[in-house]
């Protein structure tokens, strides 16, 4: 097995261009099927968005996080910011806009999957001029990028990447396909098994993972839920099993893996060591309610990596 990350504070740069929700989820005994209508039991509300739980993860995970995206001129809005910023975010990149701060409607079954839909509001908005990160310094770090912004800012952001020298992370969520410019760029992509079978367009995971890397990706790191993950580059496939939990919720988990990576990336560990750490981070995220409410700190994953 890899070497474990050792025990000192992370101190690397990430910058997250993404999205910004506030969650509201309903706890129900079944996940619904098409057309019906499944009595939930307790609502709770969380504040969300891929992009901002990913940088809550990162920074949690000890890394210098910055985060570029939009919110409304609305409540959800200021709750939204100030809440990154009490995470020690930087949240001056963050645009204020004439729409409504996004929201997600989650249901949750007992066993911790569920399903998501999205109004995506202000992060429609989020501009390429935005997240090609305008007066951020030359240097060392890592682009950590969801799709749940506009494809231009997605493609104006890497490319900011490679000018700037940050190495790119593209969560592939929601699934879509990624443009040539985007995959040209070298960056580390970090689908679950669904979004790696939608954006490649290939029935087989296997072939999809190539044809991927033949299209330009520097890695592709599959999320696999309960079996854990794959780091697939070059002609390395290296698996990592899953940690044995008791799954309260699954939401998020996505978005604890990519932090997490980005954070051990942006501190100077291996592919394999960031990749390692990821997963465990991932697994403790699912032991307790809510997208961010599970998100470990820096301590607990180096606990449980030693463990």
């Amino acid at each position: 097995m890899p070497a474990h990350p050792s025990s000192s504070a992370a101190s690397g740069r990430v910058l997250v261009v993404g999205s910004i929700n506030v969650d509201l989820v309903v706890a129900t005994p079944r996940l619904p099927h098409r057309g019906e209508t499944v009595l939930g039991g307790e609502f709770a509300r969380h504040l969300g968005g891929k992009g901002a739980n990913q940088a809550v993860a990162a920074a949690r995970a000890g890394a210098s996080v910055t985060f570029v995206g939009a919110v409304g001129l609305d409540a959800d809005g200021d709750e939204s910011v100030a809440a990154l910023e009490a995470e020690g975010i930087d949240v001056s990149r963050i645009a204020r806009v004439g729409a409504r701060t996004g929201v997600a409607l989650i249901a949750v079954a007992p066993d911790g999957e569920n399903q998501i839909v999205v109004a995506p509001g202000a992060n429609l908005l989020l501009s390429a001029d935005g997240a090609s990160l305008p007066s951020v310094e030359p240097g060392g770090g890592v682009l950590l990028v969801c799709l749940e912004v506009p494809m231009a800012a997605v493609i104006a952001a890497v490319a900011a990447a490679r000018r700037i020298g940050l190495q790119p992370i593209v969560n592939p969520a929601p699934a879509r396909e990624l443009p040539p410019e985007v995959l040209a760029a070298g960056p580390i992509l970090t689908p679950n098994e669904e979004e790696l079978l939608a954006m490649s367009g290939v029935a087989d995971a296997g072939k999809a993972v190539g044809s991927l890397l033949d299209a330009g990706a520097r890695a592709v790191i599959v999320t696999r839920a309960g079996a854990g993950a794959l780091l697939a580059d070059g002609s390395r496939r290296l698996p990592f099993p899953a940690r044995a939990v008791d799954v309260v919720d699954a939401t998020g988990a996505g978005d604890a893996f990519s932090g997490v990576l980005a954070a051990w990336l942006a501190d100077g560990h291996r592919l394999d060591v960031a990749t390692e750490a990821a997963n465990t981070a991932a697994g403790l995220s699912v032991t307790r309610a809510g997208a961010r409410g599970g998100m470990p700190s820096r301590s607990a994953i180096e606990a449980a990596l030693r463990g």
